[in-house]
């Protein structure tokens, strides 16, 4: 047999192969239900006439956190390790693909051999003195195999790892989403930690001011050592909210440092000056819920789960049908090595082999059935994040426009307790009420600037929850990458 017939009976059998029927179910996405607008009601300032804007912590004009974020997406290790294992499914899927493909081995050998002289065929008959009883062995030759497609196995399996990488890439992306909230978040919780220690530390002053006016009035008769006592017990429930307050704007920074992949103190220099906390711009688009289920990174991951659960069940049901596959082998055998070339010296074999279970006791039968029971639980954990997922983006809704209005309400508390105490201050020090009424007004002032500090910070970690819950930021990653690229030292 020629060469030419050889390839020609190879191209021959791999177009049967690929033209070959596929079994198991074919995979269509998904149609999941989601509601044409939000059922909470929208707060002022959300939009639904537009999606949110990928980079979405840029809306809120602080360039320390457009920093921190930028360097977060280049050097965070669950994101590298996200990444790791993004490559590890794509390696397993070249995998797969290069399974549909023949392969082809190479070998060459040399060997110094010697035969038995009193072996029996050759002790027996007469032989010449100068017989090569030693000689050498040159080999040298490749081997072909191609098991054929023919019932698409090997494609549903390239089909299933083509989905699981596609799932690892939203997996990544998922990992992306999640750490530029928590950076955000850490963030927030920073800055409002300070701007509550200032308030704090200035409500401190005021009473320790206090507490020696009160002492001064006392040693003159004015006043009497309960009001000493009581400014001076308003003094140290103050001073004992410094230190949680302080210890909560320490790991605050801890934390965005190790969420850069840096050691924890490594941003104590850079983040201790005080800066308010960013506030939420004055007009959020969000969206409509439809659009929510396409940006989400776990909501596409689970429907790629279920491309992949679905591809496996024709895998399986692959092993029900014979396996054909076509090996050949050509290569030279000399005791020469001048002579390996020559015609003589070649060798070669070409033939088809068929496998097929001829009894396995319904062993890929019950395979088939465990598969498609996998299946099935990967269609109920698409439909389940799908919920989930709305019922985040919801929550994180009503959660905003709450804080809104709690926001508003502490605001006007704040300026009537500041009026509060005006005129506490005007009345003692005209002598028409006692310093216990200072004392209290002061008190309400210091515990509603302190709510409205609170308010601040949680207006601004309920956005962030809420563009986490839409799953804004995974498209900026290439231009990240590409970022980093660019600014990265040439080696």
């Amino acid at each position: 047999m020629s060469w030419t017939k050889f390839i020609s009976g190879l191209t021959a059998a791999g177009i049967a192969g690929v033209s070959g029927c596929t079994v198991g179910p074919d995979y269509h996405p998904v149609a999941a239900h989601a509601p044409a607008t939000w059922n909470s009601p929208v707060a002022d300032g959300l939009t639904a006439s537009a999606s949110a804007s990928p980079a979405w912590w840029t809306s809120f004009h602080d360039a320390e956190l457009d920093s921190l974020i930028q360097r977060a997406a280049q050097s965070n290790l669950d994101l590298r390790l996200a990444e790791a294992r993004l490559r590890q499914a794509r390696a397993v899927r070249e995998r797969s693909a290069a399974e549909i493909m023949p392969t082809v081995d190479s070998s060459g050998s040399y060997a110094r051999q010697q035969q038995s002289q009193n072996q029996p065929l050759i002790g027996a008959l007469p032989l010449p003195a100068n017989f090569p009883f030693k000689y050498d062995l040159y080999q040298a030759g490749f081997d072909a195999s191609w098991e054929i497609d023919i019932f698409g196995g090997k494609r549903r399996a390239l089909e299933a790892a083509t989905a699981e990488w596609e799932g690892a890439s939203e997996v990544r992306n998922d990992a992306l989403v999640s750490l530029l909230a928590e950076v955000a978040r850490n963030y927030v919780e920073l800055r409002g930690g300070q701007c509550r220690l200032e308030i704090a530390r200035r409500n401190l002053r005021l009473q320790e001011e206090a507490l020696e006016l009160a002492r001064a009035r006392f040693q003159t008769g004015v006043v009497s050592e309960l009001d000493v006592t009581r400014s001076a017990s308003l003094l140290a429930g103050v001073r004992a909210t410094i230190p949680p307050l302080d210890a909560g704007v320490r790991g605050a920074m801890y934390g965005i440092a190790v969420l850069l992949g840096q050691e924890p103190g490594e941003l104590v220099a850079e983040l201790s000056p005080p800066m308010p906390v960013p506030p939420a711009p004055p007009e959020i688009p969000i969206g409509l819920p439809s659009e929510l289920l396409r940006r989400r990174p776990d909501v596409r991951r689970a429907e790629r789960q279920l491309a992949a659960e679905t591809a496996r069940i024709g895998a399986a049901k692959s092993d029900w049908f014979p396996k054909l596959s076509l090996t050949g082998d050509v290569g030279s055998e000399s005791v020469s090595l001048s002579k390996s070339f020559e015609p003589g010296s070649l060798f070669w074999s070409l033939g088809p082999s068929l496998q097929w279970r001829a009894l396995d006791f319904g062993r890929v039968r019950a395979e088939v059935r465990g598969q498609k029971a996998v299946q099935e639980a990967a269609l109920l954990t698409y439909e389940k994040v799908v919920l989930i997922s709305l019922e985040e983006a919801e929550n994180a809704v009503v959660k905003y426009a709450q804080e809104q209005n709690r926001h508003r309400a502490l605001a006007d508390e704040v300026a009537e307790d500041r009026r509060s105490l005006d005129m506490a201050d005007s009345l003692y020090a005209e002598g028409r009420v006692n310093f216990l009424d200072v004392l209290d007004a002061r008190r309400s002032l210091y515990q509603s600037e302190d709510q409205l500090a609170i308010s601040d910070q949680a207006v601004s970690l309920d956005l962030i929850a809420l563009y986490k819950a839409l799953g804004g930021g995974w498209e900026t990653l290439p231009l990240m990458q590409a970022k980093t690229l660019a600014t990265a030292p040439s080696p």
